[in-house]
């Protein structure tokens, strides 16, 4: 009985974001999460930046809108990606909204969490550690190798990036040798925040612009990967991505 549930819990939510998902005309959603008792939206600037990267560097035809959605809104389904940023502590998501979420990453959803503090072991961090244990209580989260599909799927980089480089390293979770979740305590979307003069908002702790760029490359990257998976890890890439990697040392 709770495995014929399941498949029919499946079933209705492929229907459901195959229904979506035809109402967009197979436009990329960038989709950001709304949760209650915290800052969801720290920065109200920056999508615009995102998108006019995307439409002029790679042939994905995206939404202008981004999608500020709740775990209860069947529109969830209608991208397969889902951003969630924060700079502090959140209330604890509810066992449903828990059980819709886990169904989006194991549907073929990514979600990218971005903490703009980068403070270990407090606030945001701490509450997204808990919501990641409850989604996942048999998996840890794992560091992500340099030679992930993430750091290749358009742009080929050696590594983590974001406005303050607080980690050397991104997080994330596997699920069947796919990553569904990760974490990044690096403040990307920090980097793209700009005020009503067009000026940027925040420097880029230490590296500078140069590291603003690759913060936005990182951005594209993992919009990408969550549009083609492990694609650029097919051996057929292998070898012109080692020798593209070894130019740049």
């Amino acid at each position: 009985m709770i495995l014929r549930k399941t498949a029919i819990t499946l079933l209705l939510l492929v229907f459901a974001f195959s229904y979506v998902s035809g109402q967009h005309r197979d436009k990329f959603v960038f989709s950001q999460l709304k949760y209650r008792g915290g800052n969801w939206d720290v920065y109200s600037t920056g999508f615009d930046e995102i998108i006019n990267m995307l439409v002029t560097t790679t042939s994905i035809k995206p939404e202008m809108k981004r999608n500020d959605i709740a775990l209860s809104d069947r529109n969830l389904f209608i991208s397969p990606f889902l951003w969630m940023t924060g700079d502090s502590e959140f209330n604890e998501f509810s066992q449903e909204e828990t059980r819709i979420l886990r169904q989006y990453l194991l549907c073929g959803g990514l979600m990218v969490i971005d903490d703009t503090t980068g403070s270990r072991n407090y606030g945001f961090d701490l509450s997204v550690r808990r919501l990641i244990k409850a989604l996942f209580p048999d998996r840890e989260l794992q560091r992500i190798p340099e030679d992930h599909a993430i750091y290749r799927s358009f742009y080929l980089m050696k590594g983590p990036a974001g406005r303050r480089l607080v980690n050397r390293y991104m997080e994330g979770i596997d699920v069947d040798s796919r990553t569904v979740l990760v974490y990044s305590q690096n403040n990307i979307y920090g980097a793209w925040a700009r005020d009503r003069l067009g000026n940027w908002l925040y420097e880029c702790i230490p590296d500078g612009e140069l590291q603003r760029v690759e913060a936005m490359k990182l951005t594209i990257n993992l919009v990408v990967f969550s549009l083609t998976g492990t694609y650029k890890k097919d051996m057929i890439h292998q070898q012109y991505i080692d020798q593209k990697l070894r130019m740049r040392r």
